[in-house]
């Protein structure tokens, strides 16, 4: 390892350190678990300072993505409903869902997708699982917290492809916005509006979708993306605000406040 990637590997286990009492759980242990499909994209806010500035650039509670991949990895990891990443430490890696389960999470859902789409998608991650990353944009993100640059909002996206070779793709949402595209979905395409005459001569409107560039998605992005539903695991569960139990308020004495 040359020295370079001995610091820029220090660095970044320095950067994604998580920090205590930064974040907490949005869902009941288990939950979590229990209303994750294949296809779902997981979103997790992090505490780590590496996820400090991934929220700072995109303007956004979510610093990182992950995508569900149900029971596909079974032969491998049992009957844990598994998750699939990328880490900028480890690579493409398989995590189990209870690893997010005490952080502050969403579940964004993709529709009417059919099986051997969600099976594609799946097998999408899992075949790059093992794969390492430029750690270059590691440095990039470094000097962003101590100085964070001059740039325009409608600029800072492009912060995430600042780098050579492919270190966006330790950017944790290229990797799903790519498995994505690989099966046609939409997640926040550029919509090119096209004009046509119909048989009739009338003029006709239609929207015609165009993939980004993956390298320049974020988590965010399946968050406010119209094709993805939001799901929360409590109302997935019968939330009834009727039978909550709550604190009895303490009632002042009734002189207090009195001279």
């Amino acid at each position: 390892m040359n020295p370079l990637s001995w610091l820029g590997h220090k660095l970044a286990h320095y950067l994604t350190a998580p920090r205590d009492g930064f974040s907490i759980a949005t869902s009941r242990r288990g939950m979590l678990a229990a209303s994750l499909r294949k296809g779902d994209v997981l979103l997790v806010e992090g505490s780590s300072r590496f996820a400090s500035a991934i929220r700072t650039i995109t303007q956004s509670t979510w610093s990182h993505a992950a995508l569900c991949v149900g029971d596909a990895l079974a032969q491998t990891h049992g009957d844990a409903l598994m998750l699939v990443e990328a880490d900028i430490n480890d690579g493409v890696r398989a995590v189990p869902v209870s690893h997010y389960a005490t952080l502050h999470t969403r579940i964004c859902r993709p529709v009417g997708l059919h099986t051997d789409e969600l099976d594609a998608l799946a097998g999408y991650v899992i075949r790059r699982l093992g794969q390492q990353y430029d750690l270059d944009n590691v440095f990039d993100l470094a000097r962003y917290l101590v100085h964070p640059p001059p740039v325009p909002q409608r600029y800072r996206r492009r912060l995430l492809s600042i780098g050579s070779g492919e270190p966006t793709r330790a950017i944790c949402s290229s990797l799903i916005a790519a498995a994505f595209a690989s099966i046609n979905y939409p997640v926040l395409p550029d919509i090119e509006v096209a004009s046509s005459v119909g048989k009739d001569g009338a003029a006709q409107l239609r929207e015609i979708l165009h993939i980004r560039d993956s390298r320049l998605y974020a988590p965010r992005d399946f968050d406010v993306s119209p094709y993805f539903r939001v799901v929360k695991p409590t109302l997935e569960h019968g939330f009834d605000p009727h039978v909550l139990t709550w604190a009895e308020l303490a009632t002042l004495p009734a002189d207090a406040g009195e001279d």
